[in-house]
């Protein structure tokens, strides 16, 4: 996305932070929406990323860091937004459900101070079951009743790629609604990040740390970053949760009056760009740094 004004739209609406975006679109939503829990959860989730929480260390893994856990959120709100514009309202407690699952839904590689391990990233292989402790801790201290939490839950499940999401149990259409909103902003936010190519050998040094060793190189992962958009995103997005990605050209329709799904335009791109660099490189890495020249935010 090279035009500056589309970029910010994108990434934060009007200002720099998303909360302002995300709470703008809520309020679009339901005017009443309650503002105050959300803001204290994601200025919350700030401190322990951050390392300034008493219980977590420092996050430090770089691909799945704060910056993609608010574009998760700020995606998840815009299908929500879009569903509404076309009719579908959700309820208030259902999208709340879904809010908090987006904040919680990688805190599974973070660390706590009573943890040894080096990185966070130790913990990719299972990290969602982490993530589902971690928030039922923080969702029972904040009083949060027990299927509040055990719909969060299964939320989080829909997150993880290795889980064929219509094998869970949903205990309400709407839950089933949440879940493949939150799955499906999971997978937009991630690979529409205009730093998702400049990110992806972030990722590959985190399989590397957490024991995967799927790929050789950050190379080979780009390679099969093309293959697995065409073979497993594209199924998933369409498919298994329901196309709910149409949603999005609602949303900055409504929004925005753009008539487009900035999501998928900024995917296409970077799958496109991926394919380029494959086809360019032979497989020396030093090269990379010729086609990823941006730096990603911290």
């Amino acid at each position: 996305m090279d035009n500056p004004s589309l970029t910010k739209i994108f990434e934060s609406g009007h200002t720099d932070d998303p909360l302002d975006e995300i709470q703008a679109i809520l309020t679009l939503i339901e005017p009443s929406f309650p503002k105050a829990p959300l803001l204290e959860l994601h200025q919350e989730m700030k401190l322990i990323f951050d390392g300034d929480h008493p219980d977590y260390r420092r996050s430090n893994t770089k691909f799945h860091n704060l910056d993609h856990t608010y574009s998760v959120v700020l995606a998840t709100v815009r299908i929500f937004h879009g569903l509404f514009c076309d009719g579908w309202p959700v309820s208030e407690e259902t999208i709340n459900k879904a809010l908090y699952s987006a904040y919680f839904h990688d805190c599974g590689l973070l660390l706590k101070n009573s943890e040894e391990a080096e990185s966070g990233a130790a913990f990719t292989i299972g990290h969602e079951k982490r993530s589902m402790f971690f928030m039922a801790d923080y969702l029972k201290e904040k009083g949060f009743p027990h299927p509040f939490i055990s719909d969060c839950s299964i939320i989080i499940q829909s997150t993880n790629l290795n889980i064929n999401p219509d094998t869970l149990f949903y205990p309400s259409a709407e839950m089933q609604l949440a879940s493949f909103a939150v799955g499906s902003a999971d997978i937009l936010a991630q690979m529409a990040d205009r730093y998702y190519l400049e990110r992806l050998p972030l990722l590959f040094q985190e399989f590397q740390e957490g024991g995967i060793h799927k790929h050789s190189s950050a190379l080979e992962l780009m390679q099969q970053t093309s293959e697995f958009y065409q073979e497993v995103v594209v199924a998933r997005l369409s498919g298994v949760f329901g196309n709910l990605t149409k949603y999005m050209q609602v949303h900055f329709r409504k929004r925005w009056e753009l008539d487009r799904n900035l999501y998928l335009e900024n995917i296409k791109k970077n799958i496109r760009y991926i394919r380029h660099i494959i086809k360019q490189n032979q497989g020396d890495l030093e090269s990379l740094s010729r086609y990823l020249r941006r730096t990603p935010p911290n």
